[in-house]
């Protein structure tokens, strides 16, 4: 929805009059007017307090006192911005709508007797933490920096690992009434112009009151796959990671608000990797990602093929005979397993809500209290417990948390079809949820690209960590300008 142009009037008191109205300074206590008078002439500052860095306002009204009325003359605007007001972020807007929009935003604007425009000076602070190692990306060697809440720090960040004169940071609001600011991210000589096109035009086209939560609203409305549990773009809090996705053709997305980073277009596999796989050697990083597959692929799979193998134990071979409970418990299988999942989400969910003083408590409690007690009590046989925490440790050792959910999902699924119709039910959950990976796409890439459809190249790329001096082409699927590194 376009707010209709209120154009600024020579009338001082009805820009004030109207300023004050649409900011609320009546009813807000933190929506500050500051009226003064310089070189005999009323002058307004509004600005909200906590926003505005009171030292460069004092500043700037120590030079507005030193002005007489003829250094104004003969044209004031001018003279005011160009001469008189020593700051480097200043502009003039002639709407007083968007003028409110910038006040709201954090700029201060200056509303002066006589003159039919405002003047806007962006001198503005937020609260914000100081630039830490992301809980959900730590690397045991690397940088120790990582992206926090406020877009201005987050785009320098950026723009100090990649100082390419062809980077492009572009400006967006989106949200009719929150207007959060949003900044397309990409490297304009090897980004596929297409692709920015277009991602410009589906943010554009968002039309909703506000992103209270973000990257996670905008990924609701730019991917369009509501009840798909597997994300569409990849999140990041680490400023390297960024950058590398950047030198291979990616668009970023940067919100304010949020520490997180979108990567954009997003396969299943970019969800796989790490940055510790690059700051080791190439042999060392192709055996940490080796590991973590085996270990995603066991968060899925260890599950339904152990209740599989313990309900039908005619599929094994006589050297596995052994898989299978040797006490049953008093609950069915099935259920020990659904039970043992939600338990652990409930867990989760607790363990997010304790404060860290206590979090070694509760985890005294859900390893003694009630996992040792569930299975001498016959609730849960020993195996069970042994499977269900190697399915656990895989889930943790996924490196996207968005990824690991899904995950979670899909192995609850193909519990119950291995459950409901057996080994042809396990098969077909297989095969469903592998079609289901190959028919989605992320921004019109395949997410299952390079296995569908396969690239040889990549997918030896994808599995085996190759050392960078070896990859010196960006990724296909990218279409990037310049295919060379």
């Amino acid at each position: 929805m376009t707010k209709e142009k209120k154009e600024a009037s020579n009338s001082y008191k009805k820009n004030i009059s109207y300023l004050r109205e649409r900011l609320g300074v009546d009813k807000n206590f933190d929506v500050i007017q500051l009226d003064l008078e310089y070189a005999g002439r009323k002058m307004a500052f509004f600005f909200i307090d906590g926003f505005v860095k009171d030292d460069i306002l004092h500043l700037l009204m120590k030079f507005l006192a030193k002005l007489e009325p003829e250094h104004l003359d003969p044209d004031p605007l001018t003279r005011l911005m160009k001469t008189y007001i020593p700051y480097v972020e200043i502009e003039k807007e002639d709407d007083l709508n968007k003028v409110t929009d910038f006040v709201l935003a954090g700029p201060a604007a200056l509303v002066v007797e006589g003159i039919d425009e405002i003047i806007l000076i962006d001198a503005r602070t937020y609260p914000a933490r100081s630039p830490e190692e992301p809980d959900l990306e730590r690397v045991v060697r690397g940088s120790r920096d990582g992206y926090v809440e406020t877009i201005v720090f987050n785009t320098a960040l950026t723009r100090r690992r990649v100082r390419d004169r062809s980077l492009r940071m572009e400006y967006l609001q989106i949200g009719r009434r929150s207007k959060t600011d949003v900044c397309v991210c990409y490297l304009e000589d090897i980004a596929e112009e297409e692709r920015v096109e277009d991602l410009k035009k589906v943010l554009k086209e968002i039309d909703t009151d506000g992103l209270p939560m973000a990257e996670k609203t905008v990924e609701e409305f730019i991917s369009g796959r509501h009840w798909n549990p597997y994300p569409a773009v990849r999140y990041t809090e680490r400023p390297d990671t960024a950058a590398s996705h950047l030198y291979e053709g990616h668009v970023l997305l940067i919100i304010d608000g949020s520490p997180s980073v979108m990567i954009t277009p997003a396969t299943y596999w970019h969800h796989m990797q790490h940055a510790e796989e690059y700051r080791q050697k190439p042999l060392v990083g192709a055996y940490l990602r080796l590991v973590r597959f085996i270990a995603v692929m066991a968060s899925i799979f260890i599950l339904p093929l152990y209740f599989l193998f313990s309900e039908n134990p005619e599929i094994l071979p006589d050297a596995l005979e052994f898989i299978g409970p040797s006490e049953p418990g008093v609950i069915p299988l099935l259920f020990q397993f659904l039970i043992a999942e939600i338990g652990i989400d409930i867990l989760r969910m607790a363990a997010i809500h304790t404060p860290s003083s206590l979090a070694t408590a509760l985890g005294l409690v859900a390893a003694i209290m009630i996992g040792q007690v569930s299975v001498e009590v016959g609730w849960f046989s020993y195996e069970v417990v042994l499977y269900l925490a190697v399915a656990a440790i895989g889930t943790y050792a996924t490196p996207s948390y968005e990824m690991s959910l899904a995950n979670r999902l899909v192995r609850i699924f193909l519990l119950l079809m291995a459950a409901s119709f057996g080994v042809a039910g396990y098969v077909l959950g297989v095969s469903l949820w592998i079609l289901y990976l190959v028919r989605m796409n992320s921004f019109k890439v395949p997410y299952f690209w390079p296995f569908l459809p396969f690239s040889y190249k990549a997918f030896r790329d994808i599995f085996i960590r190759s050392p960078i001096p070896l990859k010196n082409r960006r990724p296909t699927f990218l279409h990037p300008k310049d295919p060379d590194r």
